[in-house]
């Protein structure tokens, strides 16, 4: 019988430890075909979050690091001008990479760095409890604020991609989602484009990639999938934001 599927050696088959519905295994599948079939996982080097995607480290099927909360840029960064034709990417969760990581991501971007982020965006601190993250929604409900985030008392929320396609030195920044199979299938676009991007010394590359928290949202997964649709979006639009003048990949 011919196989029609099988899993990707970009991953070692590892059992996730996510909670049940949670997209973050589907975010990790994307990024391990794309080094699987750009055939650089021999050359791959992912450095870990603090946050859910803490143990990152066990699933990518390549020489990983583990970083300091939010400071996954700046080891990137180190490791990149080290060994520069390697392919250095960090995988980030939103606290990670929006609160505690602001200023790594933001001068990252600014000098240029020849690295790869794949910034998981799922508008809550996932691992820690469901504490209100620098990306939940605007009457969202979080444990530090049960009534929903109110902006007259902490803000709005920070939509990262505007705020880090605007630098100079970034070349390629798009959001994408994972709730329906087209989407996923456009965020492996992304993705490819963005180590592209990398491979062709083009700059800074960031993949924002919104996904989910059935536990923390209080929402079975189906239900938290169909909120990214109707909430998440429309605060967060999908699309390119800024690309390379050379990245000619398809993202339709």
């Amino acid at each position: 019988m011919p196989v029609v599927f099988q899993p990707t050696k970009g991953l070692t088959g590892v059992e996730f430890h996510y909670c049940p519905g949670c997209t973050h295994g589907v975010i990790h599948r994307l990024v391990g075909e794309v080094l699987e079939e750009m055939d650089v996982l021999g050359n791959a080097i992912g450095v870990a979050p603090v946050g859910c995607a803490v143990l990152a480290y066990k699933y990518f099927n390549c020489d990983m690091h583990e970083a300091a909360h939010g400071r996954a840029p700046a080891m990137a960064t180190g490791v990149k001008r080290v060994l520069p034709d390697r392919v250095v990417f960090t995988y980030q969760g939103d606290g990670d990479l929006a609160s505690i990581g602001t200023a790594e991501i933001v001068h990252a971007a600014g000098r240029g760095e020849n690295i790869t982020v794949i910034f998981v965006n799922n508008a809550i601190y996932g691992m820690t409890g469901g504490q209100m993250a620098p990306t939940t929604m605007v009457g969202q409900r979080a444990t530090t604020c049960p009534l929903g985030r109110d902006p007259r008392q902490v803000g709005y929320p920070l939509r990262m991609s505007e705020l880090l396609a605007t630098i100079e030195g970034a070349a390629f920044v798009e959001r994408v989602s994972v709730h329906n199979p087209a989407n996923i299938r456009k965020a492996k676009k992304a993705i490819r484009n963005a180590f592209e991007c990398q491979r062709q010394r083009s700059g800074f590359s960031l993949v924002e990639v919104l996904s989910n928290c059935p536990t923390n949202w209080g929402m079975s997964p189906l239900e938290s999938l169909q909120w990214i649709k109707e909430h998440m979006i429309p605060y967060y639009p999908l699309g390119n934001l800024c690309r390379p003048a050379t990245e000619g990949h398809d993202d339709a």
